[in-house]
Order: C-alpha cells, then sequence, then structure tokens
C-alpha cells in the first residue's frame, strides 16, 4: 500500500483569524521576508494544492520564484517548480486563469467523476483531470497524489479546503503565519470553518516553533507524529 504524502498546511491570518478581506484586491498578509519564506517551503515539497475558489478568487500563479531554488529542483531531478493541483466540486474554472497559463508543471484537477468530461473538455491540455467518485475527499486525494509518486503536498487555502484537511486529521504540520492588524469583517474568508477537529482543549497541538519574521510571526504545529519539519 502506497504511503499517504506528508501534508504541511500554511496560509497567513490576521490577528482576528481572517484570510483576507471580502472585496479585491487581496489583502496581503505576509512581508517581503516571510513571502521568501514561504518561497522556500514550496521548493521542497513536490505539490501546491489549493481549492478551486482560491483559483477564481486570487489568481495565483503557485510557483517558486527564486531561480536559484528552481535551480536547486533541477538538480536534483525535479521539475523547477512544484505541481500544482486543485479541486472543485463545480467544475467552475478558467483555463485562461495563472494556475494553467504559468508554470512548466504538471497541473491535475480533482472532481467528482459526473464533472471530468466537462472539465477535461474545458481545460483541454492546461491540465489532468482526475475524477474521484461522487463526491471529493481529500484522503482519496492523497491517495491518488501518492500513487503519482508525491511524497510532499503543501496546500495553502481556501479556507473550505484548509477546513477539510484539518477536520479529518490529514495535515502533519501547520505553518501559520500571524500578520499584526485586524479584519473585523464577517463577510471576509476566515482561516476555517465549522468542523470537528482532532485538536481541543483536551488535546493540544503540539508547538515547534515560535519565530518572529518582522513583524509577521510563524507559528509551526507538529499534527502528526510523521512531522518531519523542514529547515
Amino acid at each position: 500500500m502506497t504511503e499517504r504524502p506528508y501534508v504541511t498546511v500554511s496560509c497567513a491570518i490576521s490577528l482576528d483569524g481572517y484570510l483576507d478581506t471580502a472585496r479585491p484586491p487581496k489583502l496581503a498578509l505576509s512581508n517581503a521576508a516571510d513571502f521568501d519564506r514561504v518561497d522556500d517551503v514550496r521548493a521542497r515539497h513536490d505539490v501546491i494544492l489549493v481549492g478551486a475558489r482560491t483559483v477564481r478568487r486570487d489568481n495565483p500563479r503557485l510557483l517558486v520564484r527564486s531561480a536559484e531554488r528552481q535551480d536547486r529542483r533541477e538538480r536534483s531531478g525535479k521539475c523547477r517548480t512544484p505541481w500544482k493541483a486543485t479541486v472543485t466540486s463545480t467544475g467552475d474554472l478558467d483555463p485562461g486563469a495563472n494556475f494553467f497559463t504559468l508554470g512548466d508543471t504538471v497541473k491535475l484537477v480533482y472532481c467528482p467523476s459526473g464533472r471530468q468530461a466537462r472539465l477535461a473538455d474545458l481545460l483541454g491540455d492546461a491540465a489532468t483531470v482526475v475524477p474521484l467518485g461522487d463526491g471529493v475527499r481529500m484522503a482519496d486525494l492523497l491517495a491518488d497524489l501518492g500513487e503519482r509518486g508525491v511524497r510532499r503536498v503543501m496546500v495553502e487555502g481556501g479556507g473550505s479546503t484548509l477546513t477539510q484537511f484539518l477536520a479529518d486529521g490529514l495535515a502533519d504540520e501547520l505553518q501559520l503565519a500571524v500578520a499584526p492588524f485586524f479584519v473585523g469583517d464577517p463577510a471576509a474568508p476566515r482561516f476555517v470553518g465549522e468542523g470537528a477537529f482532532p485538536w481541543t482543549s483536551d488535546k493540544r497541538a503540539a508547538l515547534v516553533e515560535a519565530r518572529p519574521i518582522g513583524d509577521v510571526v510563524l507559528l509551526r504545529y507538529a499534527l502528526s507524529d510523521r512531522f518531519g519539519g523542514f529547515p
């Protein structure tokens, strides 16, 4: 049986737990030094995963930006930037989004089986569409990635996707950058939604690092006994 890939959940939040504001443009929660840290973490993973809502809302590039880190990956036999993956229940994706058009790497779209034909026709050669039965379970998604040889997955958002990985106990590590301000808008997206999470007041997550990065604080938690961390 293929081992489940190691999962790092990574995001930046405001002091009151928001991922963004309710309206464009996207809120910059991190500073330059923390963006560089995230770039380094990306370079150490095989796949970067976000939900389809994040693809639509933020139009992220999801690339390793540093040429030095790209070179290091290439020297180790990997593509210069990690694979990209997204998951959609509706199939509402734009083939012109940065997710599909930027980066010479593998792009995977996970969806219910009933959406596969339409998505494959819509996206063409821009991505590989992978059906996961009647619904999309993150455990099944990880199993498919494991069968493709993926060892490390970095989950960057959005709130619904983060909630599913955390509530299902599929995350091995949480990297949380906390920005020094509040958002205070109930219409804005939150870090996580409702869910029955494995970590409670009776079972506390293990804090392994708390580090200031300029005016941002990085909190790293070990969420499983597979925690290995990154230098």
